[in-house]
């Protein structure tokens, strides 16, 4: 057995000479043993290491080895206790078993009698071992079988075909943090789906966190943990995302709605890979890729000073923007065919077909809800539908392009006012990039982010052909 996988036992009783020959013997056996001679030293003990067997005597100074036993079985239910006692009455056997004890000892004993009840408990931890361990491999298939539900990829768009082309390649660089851009219902956490489970960390914790949604009281201990008794109702030690996800994938959405002040503490994190418990001094290592999503300019929070540069930098060494749903109509028709698919059979209406009148419709509808709009468009249009063909009317389409008066696109369309802007004033301060930016109001920085942003060759020939 390796050093990692050692039972671990603590001999808590106040006789020294006891702890040190029974620790002794337990090495001897090829068990990892620990020794502690009053109650304060096995609490430490305890708190620090994973134990898996307490030799408990039942006298203790000024405690109660009973009491002890109640409060470690409370706190730590998976560990085996052993009592033992030079006063064996009956009572304080019952009432030792009834608390959780696994077995007893009466002083004096031999090492024989020590040998037999380890045994019994050795083959009882093996076997709670691999338990666990199936219940946990169980787990993670069924949670991985839950997710692929959610993550399959629809779609036939040259756009949406390099965003999944993009999405593995930040699969096959699994240490590599990913930024996810996008209107609100493109399917964000369902791209972070596909390139944890693609990527080597598959086997491992997929966690998605809302940003915004964690009141600020906690979110210090949600993300980093925090040890029992360090605030109010801290009953107990808590492991914060970044442990949960060792090995794993962190998956931030509402990226640039996370509070300033804990910004500078994510950053120390996922620089260093190494995160502190609140109300604790341990280093505790970690390793986890973190995914990240938001359906804000975060360039522009950057700007504000809402959000640090310098975690957009850590963030975003892949980025993957995914165009909205009215930019990709191609991709409406397979969405739909794929929902109805799925909640037909789910709504035990398996017949279920579409008229293609629908799709002609809905290719010039706005979606400003994107493909989960979508989604539950059609859901409701399979629950609501009292034959087997849907029709449009299934679907209650509020409005569509051709019923709307839209002005021209050189009036609206604000990704190209800007383009435009940048390159007008680029062009008047004979491309001096600080001269601009002072002009346009902006800092040196940003319009560099502009520029890469756009495309836009600051080279004065380039630039011209360009347009």
């Amino acid at each position: 057995m390796t050093q990692k996988n050692k039972i671990k036992i603590l001999i808590l009783d106040d006789e020294k000479q006891l702890t040190e020959e029974l620790s002794g013997f337990f090495q001897d056996s090829d068990f990892e043993s620990f020794e502690a001679n009053t109650v304060a030293e096995g609490k430490k003990i305890l708190n620090k290491h994973v134990i898996d067997l307490l030799i408990l005597d039942v006298r203790l100074p000024g405690a109660n080895g009973l009491d002890v036993l109640k409060d470690v079985k409370v706190l730590y239910p998976a560990l085996e206790v052993i009592i033992i006692s030079a006063h064996g009455d009956m009572d304080t056997v019952i009432k030792a078993l009834r608390q959780g004890a696994f077995d007893y000892l009466r002083k004096p004993f031999r090492f024989i009698d020590v040998q037999i009840a380890l045994e019994r408990t050795q083959k009882y931890l093996q076997m709670h071992r691999k338990l666990k361990q199936m219940e946990e491999k169980n787990s993670l298939i069924s949670k991985s079988l839950e997710n692929k539900i959610d993550r399959q990829f629809i779609g036939v768009s040259p756009q949406i075909t390099e965003v999944f082309e993009q999405a593995m390649t930040a699969a096959n660089y699994p240490d590599a943090n990913v930024l996810i851009t996008g209107e609100s219902g493109t399917g964000k956490e369902n791209i972070a789906r596909i390139i944890h489970y693609s990527s080597t960390r598959k086997d491992h914790i997929f966690s998605a966190v809302n940003s915004s949604a964690i009141t600020e009281t906690l979110l210090e201990s949600e993300f980093f943990g925090h040890k029992k008794g360090s605030f109010t109702g801290a009953i107990t030690d808590k492991m914060g995302y970044f442990e949960v996800c060792h090995k794993g994938t962190l998956f931030l959405d509402e990226i640039a709605d996370m509070p300033f002040n804990l910004q500078a503490k994510i950053l120390r994190a996922t620089e260093e890979k190494v995160v502190t418990r609140v109300g604790d001094t341990n280093l505790i290592p970690t390793d986890f890729r973190i995914i990240s999503a938001t359906n804000h300019d975060i360039e522009e929070r950057v700007e504000r000073k809402n959000f640090r540069l310098d975690l957009l930098h850590r963030l975003n060494t892949l980025h993957i923007h995914i165009p909205p749903l009215r930019e990709r109509p191609e991709d409406i028709q397979p969405l739909i065919e794929h929902f109805i698919k799925v909640f037909s059979t789910k709504l035990n209406k398996p017949e279920i077909c579409v008229d293609k009148k629908v799709f002609n419709v809905l290719t010039e509808y706005d979606f400003p809800g994107n493909v989960r709009e979508l989604r539950n468009m059609t859901e409701r249009a399979i629950m609501l539908c009292k034959g087997n063909l849907l029709g449009i009317d299934d679907f209650r389409v509020k409005s569509h392009k051709a019923e709307k008066t839209i002005p021209t696109d050189e009036i609206v369309n604000l990704k190209m006012n800007e383009i435009n802007l940048i390159r007008k004033v680029l062009k008047s301060c004979d491309y001096n990039q600080q001269e601009a930016a002072d002009t346009l109001g902006i800092h040196r920085d940003a319009l560099s982010r502009k520029l890469k942003k756009y495309n836009i060759n600051i080279n004065k020939t380039a630039d011209v052909n360009s347009k």
